[in-house]
């Protein structure tokens, strides 16, 4: 059952419980409020009477005449005999009341089972006689049913008027809330091509369509993750079984040829040393994915403060020392820090210059810039070497610029990746352009600490 109509069905039926509720009372109330004024008209013919018996009966014909009581008189002699005095103008007492009735009506007016719809109360009025006052209840009764049908119908009248005004002001409501189950339901069924309904209604419906819009931002963005997630670890397990099938086929062929007893000793210095080479290469390239891997399945590495001034200066001066056959010119900025992992931003720029003393030659110049833009710090390590053949791209993993490089002099094509990855991760962003000293400038873009 649709939210509409549940919400339809119980102001119905609050409305209505209401309606009786109250219309109950109204009717109780005009009944108690009929009763005691025939008891009142009863009870004024019976105090005319009290004190002296013997006029009793005349002074209680003349106070029903005179205020036009609708009730009846009736004299009930010691043997039971009854005489009717006065006969109501409406509805008379058609039975005879009895001994036993006049007896139980002394003290208060009342009801008698025998003499049912008349409230009746009796007096002495000499010479054993007793005259009896009663008043019929029909019209009492009568009119308590016709309040009850007309509560009864205002109590309808009012629900359908109310349901009425309830559907037009929760109009909006309902049909915003029909809106947000169809996205939703959509979006259960893989639909993501909808935007969230807006709503003008209701605070409460506001917030429900805020809060769902949170939601469904929120599960893109983890299916998102959980689909970059499934991607990387199938990304290295291939790239990991297509770069390692190269070494591990070269260590098995060596191992059989040590194992040929007829190569000589240099033979078998030179298999003993290419072995070593290709463990030392897989031993590098293991250590290579497994930070690509870590980098890639946690996209924000934002822990801590790392002086990046420091950091770079640092670098820059122990490969100033590593290699002083090498021109190389620094212009950096001072007090830039960033967020991120300290240890990242080191492998970032042993990589970057790695690459350099891997792909330039020894006498190379090399230029390494940082400043400050705006709100970012801007890292730029440039060669004059002799590029790349194209710039702009992206590097991808083990996927070398200059394909004519062998594994042994090209790498394994992760130094790049891993650069970008850790750029990225550390919410940055790095670009390849051709330098002003003709060779490649690595730019690297990060957000200063505040």
């Amino acid at each position: 059952m649709k939210i509409a109509t549940r919400l339809t069905i119980l102001l119905v039926v609050l409305t209505v419980l209401v309606a009786l509720i109250v219309g109950w009372f109204a009717v109780d109330a005009s009944t108690r409020s009929l009763y005691s004024t025939l008891d009142g008209q009863i009870n004024a013919v019976i105090q005319s009477g009290v004190g002296h018996p013997d006029a009793a009966l005349s002074d209680a014909l003349n106070v029903v005449q005179e205020n036009s009581y609708n009730l009846t008189l009736d004299v009930v002699d010691p043997s039971g005999a009854v005489v009717q005095v006065n006969s109501a103008a409406f509805v008379a007492l058609k039975k005879k009341p009895t001994l036993a009735n006049v007896h139980a009506t002394l003290a208060k007016v009342g009801v008698q089972s025998n003499l049912p719809g008349f409230r009746l109360r009796s007096i002495y009025v000499g010479g054993g006689d007793y005259l009896v006052v009663a008043g019929s209840t029909n019209a009492i009764s009568q009119q308590g049913r016709r309040l009850a049908l007309d509560v009864a119908l205002i109590g309808f009248i009012v629900a359908l008027v109310m349901l009425v005004l309830a559907r037009l002001m929760m109009r909006k409501d309902l049909r915003t809330m029909e809106h947000l189950i169809g996205f939703a339901s959509a979006v259960a069924r893989g639909d993501e091509r909808g935007e969230i309904p807006s709503s003008a209604g209701s605070r409460d419906v506001r917030e429900l369509q805020a809060a769902l819009a949170t939601m469904v931002v929120a599960l893109h963005e983890r299916i998102a993750i959980e689909a970059r997630s499934v991607e990387a670890m199938q990304q290295f397990v291939g790239d990991a079984s297509h770069e390692l099938r190269t070494p591990l086929t070269v260590i098995k062929g060596y191992n059989e040829l040590l194992t040929n007893p007829s190569i000589n000793e240099e033979q078998r210095a030179r298999a003993v040393d290419r072995v070593r080479r290709e463990i030392d290469r897989m031993d590098l390239l293991v250590a290579d994915l497994l930070l690509s891997a870590e980098v890639r399945e946690a996209p924000q590495h934002l822990n801590t403060r790392v002086e990046l001034s420091a950091l770079v200066e640092a670098r820059v001066d122990e490969f100033r020392n590593d290699h002083p056959e090498r021109e190389v010119r620094h212009e950096l900025a001072s007090g830039l820090a960033v967020r991120g992992r300290e240890d990242l931003l080191d492998r970032l720029l042993v990589n970057a210059f790695s690459n350099i003393v891997r792909h330039t030659q020894r006498d190379t110049a090399v230029r390494v810039t940082l400043r400050r833009e705006s709100s970012r710090a801007v890292l730029t390590v440039e060669d004059a070497g002799g590029g790349l053949p194209e710039y702009g791209v992206r590097p991808q993993r083990f996927r070398r610029f200059d394909q004519s490089r062998s594994r042994e002099t090209g790498g394994s094509g992760l130094g790049m990746s891993i650069m970008a990855d850790i750029a990225e991760g550390l919410g940055g962003s790095m670009s390849t352009a051709k330098s002003s000293l003709g060779g490649l400038a690595l730019t690297f873009s990060f957000a200063l600490e505040s």
